[in-house]
């Protein structure tokens, strides 16, 4: 059978699980009994609720006498470093972008390593039967990217399709009239424009893991392309390791790609996407060869963490009310875990009961605590803060481009909020009622801003990010929030009365009938200090009847916070408290009169 090795590329919510979806189901890989859900490749709960694409998924479809197998790229930026990885594993991408969107931050980044690794594009225009799509403006950007980022006369040279994803239509015009409910046009375009894998398997064996996985029962499973010669169960084989050094081992398991099932198989040849087990620390970039002929594929490269923060043991009076994992011992074996799948992770003891851990970003790092979150640990985690290098003397810090639309009378105060964040702009484009701008920031800048950013747009912005370079440290405590808090001085339940009596002083996190502890955060203070409130007082009983007894308290509505939101909102001096039934916020020193005397020594 003839392969074919292919990735879907594209920014956020371009649609790229779906039209796998398609892919899946018009090849016939599903029976007709089977029962699967929609975005059948986005498997753990937290990728079905946001509607994102956490994990590289690796699928097989079978079309006419061809496997096409084909990877489910992240389109996240911290997930950024599985795509460029994944690269090493094709002959060719689906660059998949919005009909109406256009190109954004993402479609560079991914397009740019696809480029580098020198790969055959294919161009699909997706939701084209959306309203107000921009067809030949898109097209034009797309080109526009292209030439831009350098691609030779051959990748400029690329194939468009046009096609509805969730509709399941296709076709080779960009007249909708001729949109067909078939992904033919794509397996075609596939089986033409994408060269099939090269390497012998005659020859000695090469095999590079680009991803890792992990099961209980086989341990550390490397997936990746045979780039030569053959590969069968119970064969001796030699790992070239990362030092140089020589390991080997027995193949336990290899594992094949079809559909959505990840099958057993008793052996590969070269061009063969495949999973292999029976070396417990194997890892990205190594190079399975044939014993005694070991010979190395150049190393991939694992991007650098740019994000840490310190998750701890949970100190607070709740402590262990809500979840059953809490000990040190717990969280360091979940961490040490999580490291044996994400290469992107790193982790340091901080001291007994603390670890610093470090990631691609806030959302890489959330996406964990959510995990442990939803597994039954209790932890409490500090404010993300950004990793400072030392490159050639000059300390130096992460910036990060960005794009940002939205509605031209609100862009006033978003120009003003990133230039207090050190934000240089780059581009200013404004068309019907909206503005598109373009901005270099340092990391530092954006912890925080998003839910700034949607409080000033009034809900109707969009923002994209992603990682450029490291860059001079600039001057300046930026990423800070510049409110004060209110912070709850006696333990109890908030009272209708207590929180009416400070709604004045500033919003509310809480309602009432909640239990509180003295140094846990209630609201946010309109001013820029913390303040010391009791939530807890109740209304003194007296047995004269008042004229305004039958008056009942009406609150507002308190902010409701997200996990991400909340690690975004604290200061250096504070903590989220995270347990199996939600978060809170705290203050790191609980004591209202120690932290008195911390702020006056400040």
């Amino acid at each position: 059978m003839k392969i074919r090795n292919v990735a879907i590329i594209a920014h956020v919510d371009h649609g790229k699980t779906t039209l796998v979806d398609e892919l899946l189901k018009q090849s016939g890989t599903f029976r007709e009994n089977e029962s699967h859900d929609d975005r059948v490749m986005d498997s753990n709960d937290i990728e079905k609720e946001r509607g994102i694409t956490i994990l590289a998924k690796t699928t097989g479809v079978k079309y006419k006498d061809y496997k096409i197998n084909i990877v489910d790229t992240p389109g996240h930026a911290d997930f950024g470093g599985e795509v460029e990885r994944i690269m090493h594993m094709v002959d060719g991408v689906i660059l998949l972008v919005d009909a109406r969107e256009g190109t954004m931050p993402q479609t560079r980044f991914v397009l740019k390593k696809a480029l580098e690794a020198k790969l055959k594009p294919i161009v699909v225009i997706n939701k084209v039967d959306r309203e107000n799509v921009r067809i030949s403006e898109v097209i034009d950007d797309v080109l526009e990217l292209f030439i831009d980022l350098g691609a030779t006369d051959e990748q400029i040279d690329f194939p468009i399709i046009y096609a509805s994803g969730l509709n399941g239509t296709s076709s080779y015009e960009e007249d909708l009239s001729t949109q067909k409910h078939t992904m033919e046009p794509i397996f075609e375009t596939i089986i033409n424009t994408i060269p099939e894998p090269k390497g012998n398997e005659n020859e000695p064996l090469q095999f590079q893991p680009a991803l890792l996985d992990y099961n209980d029962y086989v341990g550390r499973i490397g997936i990746g392309t045979i780039t030569r010669g053959k590969i069968k169960v119970g064969q001796n084989v030699s790992c070239v390791r990362l030092d140089g050094s020589i390991k080997q081992f027995r193949v336990q398991k290899l594992f094949g790609f079809m559909g959505i099932k990840r099958l057993e198989i008793e052996e590969a040849s070269c061009g063969e996407i495949i999973g292999i087990s029976g070396l417990p620390d194997i890892s990205v970039g190594e190079t399975i060869c044939e014993a005694g002929k070991e010979e190395a594929l150049p190393i991939l490269k694992i991007e650098e963490p740019t994000l840490q923060m310190t998750f701890g043991v949970n100190t607070s009076p709740f402590a262990g009310k809500e979840g059953d994992l809490l000990t040190a011992r717990k969280i360091e074996e979940r961490l040490m875990k999580e490291l044996e799948s994400d290469v992107s992770l790193k982790v340091e003891q901080n001291d007994a009961e603390s670890w610093i851990v470090s990631g691609r970003g806030e959302l890489h790092l959330s996406i964990l605590i959510e995990n442990m979150r939803r597994e039954g640990f209790e932890l409490q985690v500090s404010k993300p803060e950004v990793i400072i290098k030392e490159i050639d003397g000059i300390k130096c810090e992460p910036y990060e481009e960005v794009m940002i639309e939205a509605p031209t009378d609100t862009i006033g105060s978003v120009i003003e909020s990133l230039a207090s964040r050190n934000g240089q702009m780059v581009n200013m484009k404004a068309f019907e009622n909206n503005t598109k701008l373009e901005y270099i920031v340092p990391s530092r800048g954006l912890i925080g801003f998003v839910n700034e950013f949607l409080i000033l747009t009034k809900g109707y912005g969009i923002i994209n990010h992603t990682f450029k370079e490291y860059g001079p440290l600039t001057a300046g405590n930026i990423g800070e929030r510049k409110l004060g808090v209110l912070v709850s001085m006696e333990n109890g339940k908030s009272t209708a009365y207590g929180l009416g009596a400070l709604e004045d002083r500033g919003i509310m996190f809480i309602e009432p009938g909640v239990e509180v502890y003295e140094g846990m955060i209630v609201g946010e203070n309109n001013r820029d200090n913390d303040l010391a409130v009791n939530v807890t007082k109740s209304k003194n009983l007296t047995n004269t009847r008042s004229a305004s007894k039958d008056h009942t308290v009406v609150l507002k509505r308190p902010r409701q916070l997200t996990l991400e939101s909340a690690l975004d909102y604290i200061n250096t001096d504070e903590l989220v408290e995270v347990t199996p039934k939600g978060f809170r916020l705290r203050k790191k020193t609980l004591n209202t009169e120690k932290r008195k005397k911390e702020d006056s020594r400040k």
